[in-house]
């Protein structure tokens, strides 16, 4: 008997097999039929491509010799079963269909949707389309927890109806859409039927974002499903009066044939009339974060209209351009004879202006010097960072801040945080620091070398301490170190972040 073994890579276990054939098997107990001529032995090998090892005459196949093996292809459709860490032989196996490589029909469900959960919406609909059972698999309502349709361009209401009736549901959580507000085409992108069919369907959607939509033809911002908690409009036209959260008139009830209504009907409509509007005044709209991004249409009537909004708690305006001092002054948290006015549970505020230009500079964070109650946080950024520093002193609950997008120096930073006291957190992002600037020399106040002498003098009283004067160097050419020792003095109970900040320095 003799045998040869060859190694071949195995691209679904990621390993090598040993495989050994067998021109006698008799001696392992096998049936004698099966004999591989030994011109089937060399194609397969030279198909395999990666033989190693040789030919063994006259000796019986030790545990030692198959050590490593998963299986011993004896040919003819029978293979031999071997131990990988023992080497030890189980038994022999007639089907040799077994040791082929794995379609993705022998996948488990779950691994083939881990799988399709990397493709886009476009591409999981199309791969629905290969098979039955991936368009059984495509219809997981795994797959449709997020759904981005702003790479998609073009997506009309018909594809929207299409997506919502076949693949949305009850796991949707949050949703991106892009609107043709910018498109050629135009048409109407959300309808009011769609989103009550979006309500009732998709019942746990959390959030919803809109790019270049256009909700002028939406009368309010009812339509939308009541369990949002989070709505981002980015590039978006909105009516007058969308953010108001007062019920729609509805008919007058049933009139009899004489022309005077019934005492019955007039009852049961006044019941039906005072326990929506029950419903709808202790509900409202559940919105606890709203951002708004490069609207040019949002104004103080719409900043206005915010302050009926029961759950509101972050708020975010970046770009908002026709937002005044005055429009935040009069939304901002007050305390009356009747309460707290205004938006009482907002706990985040963040005003940034960054955008083009052409707009009249509003400086809408002035608004904040009447004062806000329950502000813990607040971020600036751009433009309304200076008079955004100069009003932040008068918010008294005040935790964090964050300045954004700008340039400061180390004199208007010290002077904004003297009167914070109760500062935690102080974060600049993407800050320019000007570095500090000499003082300007006079003409009669001596020459370089008297200054050099009185520099000398000064640190020999001093003691020559050298570690200071290393510091005051670096500071004059990068101000962060010092704006940090400065800050942590100030405020020693507040923590200094500091992310993608640099020195501005002018070439004069």
């Amino acid at each position: 008997m003799w045998a040869r073994s060859s190694t071949v890579w195995d691209s679904s276990s990621k390993e090598f097999i040993t495989s050994i054939t067998l021109h006698r098997p008799a001696l392992l107990g096998a049936d004698p039929d099966p004999v591989v001529r030994d011109v089937e032995d060399d194609q397969r090998m030279q198909g395999n491509g990666h033989a190693a090892g040789g030919a063994a005459r006259g000796a019986a196949l030790s545990p030692q010799m198959l050590a490593g093996c998963r299986c011993v292809f004896l040919g003819g459709g029978v293979g031999v079963s071997v131990d990988t860490d023992t080497g030890q032989f189980r038994g022999f196996v007639y089907k040799m269909d077994d040791f082929k490589v794995w379609d993705l029909d022998y996948f488990p469900e779950n691994i083939l949707i881990d799988i399709l959960s990397y493709l886009g919406v476009r591409e999981v609909v199309r791969a629905g389309r290969v098979c039955k059972r991936w368009r059984r698999l495509v219809k997981d309502q795994r797959l449709w927890r997020l759904v981005d349709l702003t790479a998609w361009k073009g997506v009309t209401s018909r594809i929207l109806w299409v997506l919502l009736r076949q693949y949305l549901g009850c796991g949707l959580r949050c949703l991106r859409l892009r609107g043709l507000l910018l498109s050629a085409r135009g048409g109407v992108f959300l309808s009011e039927s769609w989103l009550k069919a979006l309500s009732l369907k998709c019942p746990r959607l959390r959030k919803l974002y809109l790019l270049h939509a256009d909700l002028r033809g939406l009368p309010s911002c009812r339509l939308l499903p009541p369990t949002l908690h989070v709505l981002e409009l980015r590039g978006c036209e909105l009516p007058p009066g969308f953010f108001n959260q007062t019920p729609t008139s509805e008919s007058t009830g049933p009139v009899e044939h004489g022309g005077a209504p019934s005492n019955v009907s007039a009852q049961q409509q006044g019941q039906s009339k005072a326990g929506k509007r029950a419903g709808s005044s202790s509900t409202g709209i559940s919105i606890e974060q709203l951002v708004l991004n490069n609207v040019p249409s949002f104004t103080d009537q719409h900043l206005q209209s915010l302050t009926t909004w029961e759950w509101l708690s972050r708020l975010e305006l970046r770009d908002t351009f026709r937002v005044t001092a005055n429009g935040l002054r009069s939304c901002a948290a007050k305390s009356s004879g009747s309460g707290v006015e205004g938006l009482s549970k907002l706990k985040f505020l963040e005003i940034g202006i960054t955008g083009r230009q052409g707009y009249q500079l509003q400086m809408a964070s002035l608004g904040l010097g009447s004062g806000w109650l329950g502000l813990e946080e607040l971020s600036l950024g751009g433009k309304e960072v200076g008079p955004g520093l100069l009003c932040a002193s008068r918010l008294k609950d005040l935790h964090r801040l964050c300045l954004w997008a700008c340039t400061l120096s180390e004199m208007q930073v010290l002077r904004s945080c003297r009167m914070l006291r109760q500062l935690r957190m102080l974060e600049f992002l993407e800050v320019f620091f000007q570095p500090k600037q000499p003082p300007p020399r006079g003409e009669g106040e001596g020459s370089d070398q008297e200054e050099e002498e009185e520099e000398r003098d000064s640190g020999e009283v001093a003691g020559g301490n050298e570690e200071e004067d290393g510091h005051k160097r670096q500071d004059a050419n990068d101000p962060i170190p010092s704006l940090q020792r400065s800050l942590a003095a100030l405020l020693p109970h507040c923590t200094l972040v500091f992310t993608n900040c640099s020195v501005q320095i002018n070439s004069d």
